[in-house]
């Protein structure tokens, strides 16, 4: 895909082109910062100390509005290939964690899996993308080309439909809303609202809301002459889930500091990785290895600082072909995690991407297989 989406429930930001690529947000920031472009787009993976996807374009376009392309290309049939790692094992890991846990090593983990899709043709980064969006039109709909991260990610792109920002700046305000804490959605609208009243009194899910706030906190903290933080979250709800959701508002002492500066001090809160942020970073690098870009920034900084990224959750890689893809979920494990119970969440997130693709996933007996179906029909 030869340009960047972020379709947002106010407004679409289009580009195409190219007129240069960063590895780097400093690179990047720089080239805001001297006057050599206005406007840069792309990602930033989630290990901080790999290379970036970001990219000043050719033309820009904006448009009122969630992203509601004129024509959608049909999607190709979608099977699971693999999982990454077995349901089972990710108990397993989780159960691992855990004990590690309570043993102090670390307070808070982000233990996330994956599933290697493979499709019969190649799947359009802007069909998924467009379905995305029209399945999930509060969330915040991108497709992203990776290709300045390297050549392990040329022709590749990143797609997906987010509920969550990571933060915005326009002038000197500062806003962030994290979520931290879920629990699935019930079709019958009591057991729904019990299950989110639940949520909301949860000591383990307020324990680990209270990490990614106070994360933001202090990082936020220093760079603002005042700082607007609520003493407890709100519930906000997506098709899949409920999520606990602080509202953070704060004004800068220096408006010079742009947003996507303001991203790489940020990233990775708790919410995608732990705390502490090295020894869960570590953690995860040992047990994962390279979660490339899930988990971490989608969005745009302009010449004056301004800019959007929300946090690349609910998406999928697309590699060059078309033909293979691998999606990603993940959530965060205390010491009073239930590894069945984290199965299943990454189970429901997952359902987000692979719903778009036409392929339903749900977790079967923790000793065995995830099972997939393909859905007849793509919404």
């Amino acid at each position: 895909m030869d340009g960047f989406l972020l379709s947002r429930p106010d407004r679409t930001l289009r580009t195409t082109g190219t007129r240069d690529r960063f590895d780097t947000a400093a690179g990047a920031d720089r080239a805001l910062a001297d006057g050599r472009h206005e406007l840069i787009v792309g990602a930033l993976p989630f290990d901080p100390a790999a290379p970036t996807a970001l990219t000043a374009p050719e033309t820009v376009s904006w448009t009122p509005g969630p992203w509601r392309p004129a024509t959608v290309a049909a999607l190709p049939t979608v099977r699971v290939d693999r999982e990454i790692p077995s349901a089972a094992a990710h108990v397993e890991r989780v159960r691992e964690l855990v004990g590690r846990l309570r043993r102090g090593d670390v307070r808070k983990v982000v233990a996330a899996r994956a599933v290697h899709l493979v499709a019969d043709a190649p799947i359009s980064p802007e069909a998924l993308a467009a379905r995305m969006v029209v399945r999930h039109e509060s969330a915040n709909g991108f497709a992203v080309d990776l290709s300045p991260a390297g050549p392990d990610y040329a022709g590749h792109t990143l797609v997906g439909a987010s509920p969550e920002i990571l933060l915005s700046r326009r002038g000197d305000v500062v806003t962030c809303r994290p979520l931290a804490g879920s629990a699935p959605r019930r079709t019958d609208p009591d057991a729904d609202r019990a299950e989110g009243e639940r949520l909301l009194a949860s000591s383990k899910n307020l324990a680990e809301h209270a990490f990614v706030v106070d994360w933001i906190r202090g990082v936020l903290a220093p760079l603002c002459t005042d700082l607007e933080v609520p003493s407890s979250p709100e519930l906000t709800r997506t098709g899949e889930l409920w999520h606990l959701a602080s509202p953070i508002r704060g004004r800068l002492r220096d408006a010079a500091v742009s947003s996507l500066e303001l991203a790489t001090r940020v990233h990775p809160t708790p919410a995608v990785c732990g705390t502490p942020t090295d020894r869960a970073l570590a953690t995860i690098r040992e047990l994962e290895g390279d979660r490339r870009f899930y988990g971490g920034a989608v969005g745009w900084c302009d010449a004056r600082g301004d800019g959007d990224w929300v946090v690349a959750i609910r998406c999928a890689e697309i590699d060059a072909a078309g033909t293979g893809a691998i999606a990603w979920a993940g959530g965060g494990i205390v010491s009073a995690s239930d590894p069945a119970e984290e199965l299943d969440e990454t189970t429901t997130k997952l359902g987000t991407l692979l719903g778009a693709l036409g392929v339903d996933a749900h977790a079967a007996d923790p000793a065995g297989d995830t099972l997939t179906r393909i859905s007849r029909t793509h919404e």
